[in-house]
């Protein structure tokens, strides 16, 4: 056990004495809150703040347009429409002549077989692919269902569904509410995303990088006349370790801050707020995660004969973590407990990544965390006690080429 600690002292000591190291864990939350302050004082000048509103909600006044009402279904506007926002044409041509007078920016035409085909149809000046649904046609389709439905409101209203749904979630999530029609709303998933396979990447290549240069420049024949395999390896997972969960821990606190800031310093229609169970189980993931992916890499770089050979094999063991970013902005946002979602968050070797992820949108399940949790501590005590057995003096000290094939039947013990 001493010789242990000596280790683990050594590989902290010796990384956190690198500039670089420093750069990038402090470098990266101070970028982060100079962004935010920087947005903050934007928002306080009323022209800019205007242009940030506009460019992730959308413009928030109603623009006037008309319609035609071939079908005669329209008696009535509802009260609840700002006046001028809709102005009935009699024809066509009077509509059209409208929009180039600019008095309206575009016109409705409701056929007279409306009843039979459905169709509307909608017609405006300028050609804009990126205009959902027609621009405000929400709003006149609206007055066309109340309407068709004698003016009842209230029947109106629940035609397309109910008017409120209650989502009662026992998982300790995020707090928020992501709204899909929202760009921003994608960020936060990814960003959590991106966030852990960096942190979980980056402390486990450390590793590698560290066993691949004792070997090339032999301090390891050194390191194994006064140590055995196991306590080196032990001695570099916790070291490293400690060192990646302090950076973890400073990340996601950063992130906790920032996020749960958002509403008292902007303005925009938008608040992201974090429970701060999001960085308990953070922790619980990192470190388990990082177990599993450390372990992998010292097996790799207890193997390879040097660390350009033990690169060309890295991305096939850091595969199923780089998956969940394929579906980080779409999957976890739109449906984070189907099957794709939830397949990638309950298996072991993407859990890390794709459980927080879920989290982060929020409305998982109470009690898949702790199962994730459970599943992904039996794997990382399946592959250390794997690696246990390959982190032998004949392997660290061998030069033979790494090929994938040998790396998984020495992680089997065959």
């Amino acid at each position: 056990m001493k010789k242990t600690t000596i280790v683990l002292k050594n590989e902290i000591i010796t990384l956190l004495s690198r500039p670089s190291f420093w750069l990038v864990t402090l470098g990266i939350p101070i970028m982060a809150w100079l962004v935010f302050g920087l947005v903050g004082r934007l928002n306080q000048n009323s022209s800019a703040s205007s242009i940030l509103s506009n460019i992730f909600s959308g413009p928030a006044e109603l623009r006037p347009e008309g319609y035609v009402d071939l079908a005669g279904l329209i008696k009535t506007i509802p009260q609840s429409i700002p006046a001028g926002t809709l102005v009935q044409f009699a024809d066509e041509t009077s509509a059209r002549n409208a929009v180039v007078r600019g008095s309206i920016v575009a016109f409705y035409v409701v056929p007279k077989d409306y009843l039979k085909s459905g169709q509307l149809i909608y017609v405006r000046s300028d050609f804009n692919p990126l205009a959902s649904g027609g621009g405000q046609s929400a709003l006149f389709q609206r007055v066309l269902r109340i309407n068709m439905l004698g003016g009842n409101l209230l029947l109106a209203s629940l035609v397309n569904g109910p008017l409120k749904v209650q989502e009662v979630s026992l998982a300790p999530t995020a707090a928020q509410s992501l709204d899909n029609t929202n760009p921003l709303s994608f960020l936060l998933p990814y960003g959590v995303t991106l966030l852990f396979y960096f942190l979980i990447m980056g402390s486990s290549s450390l590793l590698l990088s560290n066993v691949s240069k004792e070997k090339e420049t032999r301090v390891m024949e050194t390191l194994l006349t006064s140590l055995t395999p196991t306590q080196l390896l032990t001695g570099k997972i916790i070291g490293l370790g400690l060192v990646g969960l302090l950076q973890t821990i400073l990340w996601l606190g950063t992130g906790y801050a920032l996020m749960n800031l958002s509403g008292k310093v902007f303005t925009l229609p938008f608040q992201f707020h974090l429970p701060i169970s999001i960085i308990i189980w953070g922790i619980v993931f990192f470190i388990l995660g990082y177990a599993v992916y450390a372990s992998l890499m010292a097996g790799l770089g207890a193997l390879a004969p040097n660390l350009r050979e033990a690169s060309q094999v890295t991305f096939v063991i850091m595969l199923p973590l780089i998956i969940p970013l394929f579906f980080s902005s779409s999957v976890f946002v739109t449906d984070p407990n189907g099957p794709i979602a939830t397949t990638l968050s309950i298996f072991p070797l993407s859990a890390p990544v794709a459980m927080m992820a879920r989290l982060a949108s929020g409305g998982v399940p109470w009690w898949q965390p702790p199962l994730v949790a459970l599943l992904l501590a039996v794997t990382a005590v399946f592959i250390v006690r794997a690696v246990a057995s390959m982190f032998r003096a004949q392997a660290l000290l061998s030069g033979q080429p790494i090929k994938i094939k040998s790396y998984l039947q020495a992680l089997l013990g065959r």
